[in-house]
């Protein structure tokens, strides 16, 4: 069974009280209460449905209750019924505009009354449903965009591991620098450093697209990117494209959707990650805060991971080693105050650098398998 809808009654007239208990209580849960002051302590302790409301009543009038009511968040859903002996059109519009859903006019037909409150139940009722359609909806919906987003977040973290993989990288660099790239970014937060831009910035895509930074790697040929010894001038020069070239991939893809955000952030990172702070880098010889901060964080956690990981050409450092490097390098490689940065939560990277996802060793035995 339906449970019984409560309703307060609040009139200093014993009359009208009883009158409108005898017209609502076969139907409702009615109370009644003689003043506004005894409704509100009432109230701290029952939430009913409804609220029928008398405009005169001494002491504490029915537009000064609704004014406390729709002030406090625990009662100002409480939809009220004023209920009034004046019938002037000022006295309706500003019990309607404090905030009323009806006026009725004392002295009231019982059936009125009746049907006047079974509608705005009803009414409420519908509102409350559709509430909750809307909220259950939204938690749909959400839940789906993160299926999707996982889905995507995975479907590009793959395919830039299998980039990585033919640079003859070992383990998982892609999860490994966005690993670091956030704890620079907490650590950024946390001191207020580039506040101004990093607020704007929706983490959600930003640490996702920074695994598309050497996107353009897939352009190099094999025989440079697996070389195990010294590149030539010409091999050099080749492989300094690959900031251009994954720009390039990357806006073919934002020729094809209408979502740029996430693919703003990965260009950015694609094409400064290997600028240096004092204009030595590639591609464009970008210097100091002309290079977007994205490109100069991508920076230090890139070089870092490759200082700590193994290639064909070289053995890993340790990360005290690699940390001496990029300290040194504070002010010409790298922008001085993300270096900074760096050294205070450096130890934090190890933890990182010493852990290997099983994808990076998969894609690497697969590769293996394959033939490539």
């Amino acid at each position: 069974m339906n449970k019984r809808k409560q309703i307060v009654l609040v009139d200093d007239s014993p009359t009208n009280l009883s009158v409108g208990k005898n017209a609502l209580s076969d139907i409702y849960d009615t109370l009644t209460i003689p003043s506004g002051e005894k409704l509100l302590k009432l109230l701290k302790t029952i939430h009913p449905d409804l609220l029928l409301l008398d405009v005169d009543m001494p002491g504490m009038d029915g537009y000064e209750v609704i004014r406390i009511l729709k002030e406090d968040e625990n009662t100002s859903d409480i939809p009220v019924i004023f209920l009034s002996a004046k019938s002037d059109m000022e006295s309706e519009l500003q019990g309607l505009t404090l905030g009323a859903i009806d006026y009725i006019s004392k002295p009231f037909s019982s059936p009125l009354l009746r049907k006047r409150v079974e509608t705005h139940l009803l009414v409420v009722e519908q509102q409350h449903k559709l509430r909750r359609y809307n909220d259950n909806l939204q938690d749909i919906v959400r839940e789906k965009t993160k299926t999707v987003v996982e889905l995507q977040n995975a479907v590009i973290s793959t395919v830039a591991e299998l980039v990585e993989c033919r640079d003859d990288v070992t383990g998982s660099h892609i999860s490994r620098t966005q690993s670091y790239l956030w704890i620079l970014l907490e650590e950024m937060i946390a001191q207020g450093i580039h506040s101004e831009e990093v607020s704007k910035w929706d983490l959600d895509f930003l640490l996702p697209s920074a695994q598309l930074h050497d996107v353009g790697k897939i352009m190099v040929p094999d025989y440079i990117l697996k070389k195990p010894g010294k590149l030539t001038p010409e091999e050099s020069e080749m492989m300094k494209q690959h900031p251009i070239q994954g720009a390039l991939i990357i806006e073919m893809i934002e020729r094809n959707t209408t979502e740029k955000t996430f693919l703003m952030h990965a260009k950015i990172f694609a094409l400064n990650h290997h600028e240096r702070w004092d204009g030595s880098g590639y591609p464009a010889g970008l210097s100091g805060e002309d290079i977007p901060l994205q490109g100069r964080l991508m920076g230090i956690v890139d070089v870092y991971d490759a200082l700590v990981s193994e290639r064909s050409y070289k053995k890993p450092m340790s990360h005290e080693q690699a940390k001496k490097i990029i300290c040194e390098s504070r002010g010409s490689h790298f922008d001085p105050i993300l270096t900074d940065v760096f050294l205070t939560v450096a130890d934090k990277f190890v933890s990182v650098a010493d852990s290997e996802t099983n994808i990076g060793r998969d894609i690497q035995e697969l590769l293996k398998l394959t033939g490539f």
